[in-house]
C-alpha cells in the first residue's frame, strides 16, 4: 500500500502542479491586463504594475489551491483510467474507502502549504502589494492600518479613521492640523463622515479643538464640509479586508471589537474560514475520486473532468456566497463558514458509495 500511495502521489503532485502554475499564470496575466488601465497614474508605470501584480500572487495562490488539487487530482486519476491502472488496483483488493484514505493522506502536504500560504506569505505580500500601489499612483498619501483603526497622512495633515463602511461611510474620525513648520494647529473629531463628490467629505457632529498664539478655544459643529485626497477607491485600496488578514490578526481584531462593542460577524466569519480553508484542499481531492470509477465510455474523461473543474469553480463561489449570506442573516460564524465544505464532502461521500454499490 505504501508502493502504491507513493505512485499515486507523484502523479497527483505532479498534475496538480502543473494545474496550479497554469492558473497562477493565467489569473496573473488577467491581473496584469487591469493594471493597464492606471498607467501614467502618478509614478505608476509598466514595470511598477508587474511588480504588483507578482506581490498579489501568493493571494492568488491561496484562493486556487482547492480548485488546483481537484483538476489535478482529476487529471492524475484519468490517466490512470486511461493506462487501466485505476483498474488493476481495484480489481487487486483496492476499495474506495483505501483510495480515499491515500488521497487524504497525500493530500496533507497540500493543506499544510495552504496553511502556510494563507497564514505567512499571502498577508505580508498582499499588504506590501497594496502599499506599493497607492504609493505610485497618490504620492501624497501615506498610510498604515493600526488597532486603533486607519493613519492616513494628507499633505500636512494626519486622519485618523476607526472604521471604514462599505457605502462610503467612515466613523471616529481624527484630524489632526499642522502647520508648515508640523506645530500643531487644531484637532477636529466626527462622529461620522459621508463621502459627496470630488473628494469632498461632510463630516457630522464635530468638535474642533485650535491651538492659537497661547490660547485654545473648543467650537462644536453639528456639520462640516472637509475636503481631502482621500476618496473612496482610496479608502477601498487601504481597508484591510478580512480574507487577506491571518488568523492572528483576525483573532486579536474580533477582541478588538467585541472590547469596543463594534459588529464582529465579517470578521468572525473570515477568522473560520480561515481555519478551514486547508481542509477544502483535502475535500476536493476526495472529491476527484469518484469520477475516477465512471469508464471513460460513460461521456468520456473529459466530461468528466470538466464537470469536476465546474464542482471547484462552484466550490469557490459557495464559500464567498455563504460567507454574504451569513452576515445579511446573523447566521453563526462557524455556521457561513463551513457549510460549503461540509456539503461538499458529503456529496463526494454520496458518489462514492454510489460507485462502490455499481
Amino acid at each position: 500500500m505504501r508502493t502504491l500511495r507513493r505512485y499515486v502521489g507523484r502523479q497527483v503532485f505532479a498534475a496538480s502542479a502543473l494545474v496550479f502554475c497554469a492558473l497562477l499564470l493565467l489569473f496573473a496575466f488577467f491581473d496584469l491586463i487591469q493594471e493597464l488601465s492606471e498607467l501614467g497614474r502618478g509614478s505608476y508605470r509598466l514595470s511598477m504594475a508587474a511588480l504588483y501584480v507578482l506581490l498579489s500572487l501568493p493571494g492568488r495562490a491561496y484562493e486556487i489551491f482547492p480548485v488546483a488539487a481537484l483538476i489535478g487530482t482529476l487529471l492524475a486519476l484519468a490517466q490512470l483510467v486511461a493506462n487501466s491502472e485505476y483498474t488493476v488496483m481495484r480489481v487487486s483488493g483496492v476499495s474506495l474507502r483505501s483510495m480515499a484514505l491515500n488521497l487524504v493522506r497525500i493530500g496533507v502536504a497540500l493543506s499544510v502549504l495552504t496553511f502556510v500560504l494563507g497564514e505567512f506569505v499571502a498577508p505580508v505580500s498582499e499588504q506590501a502589494a497594496q502599499r506599493l500601489r497607492l504609493q505610485a499612483t497618490t504620492s501624497s498619501v501615506v498610510a498604515q492600518a493600526f488597532r486603533s483603526g486607519l493613519w492616513v497622512k494628507d499633505d500636512t495633515n494626519f486622519v485618523n479613521v476607526s472604521r471604514i463602511m462599505p457605502e462610503t461611510v467612515i466613523h471616529d474620525v481624527k484630524i489632526y492640523e499642522f502647520d508648515a513648520e508640523y506645530h500643531l494647529r487644531a484637532i477636529s473629531h466626527a462622529s461620522r463622515g459621508e463621502y459627496q463628490r470630488d473628494n469632498l467629505w461632510r463630516l457630522r457632529d464635530v468638535v474642533q479643538t485650535r491651538f492659537d498664539e497661547g490660547r485654545t478655544t473648543v467650537n462644536r459643529i453639528a456639520e462640516a464640509y472637509w475636503r481631502s485626497v482621500l476618496n473612496p477607491s482610496i479608502l477601498n485600496v487601504l481597508m484591510v479586508v478580512p480574507e487577506q488578514m491571518s488568523l492572528w490578526e483576525l483573532f486579536f481584531y474580533v477582541q478588538h471589537l467585541r472590547e469596543n462593542r463594534q459588529d464582529t460577524s465579517r470578521y468572525e466569519i473570515a477568522l473560520w474560514q480561515k481555519i478551514t480553508y486547508p481542509f477544502a484542499v483535502l475535500v476536493m481531492m476526495v472529491l476527484a475520486l469518484p469520477f475516477a470509477s465512471f469508464q471513460v465510455r460513460e461521456g468520456g474523461v473529459s466530461a468528466k473532468i470538466f464537470t469536476g473543474i465546474m464542482l471547484g469553480l462552484g466550490f469557490h463561489l459557495a464559500n464567498r456566497l455563504f460567507g454574504h449570506l451569513g452576515m445579511l442573516n446573523a447566521w453563526p460564524a462557524l455556521f457561513s463558514a463551513v457549510v460549503p465544505t461540509v456539503a461538499f464532502l458529503a456529496a463526494a461521500l454520496w458518489m462514492m458509495w454510489k460507485a462502490e454499490k455499481r
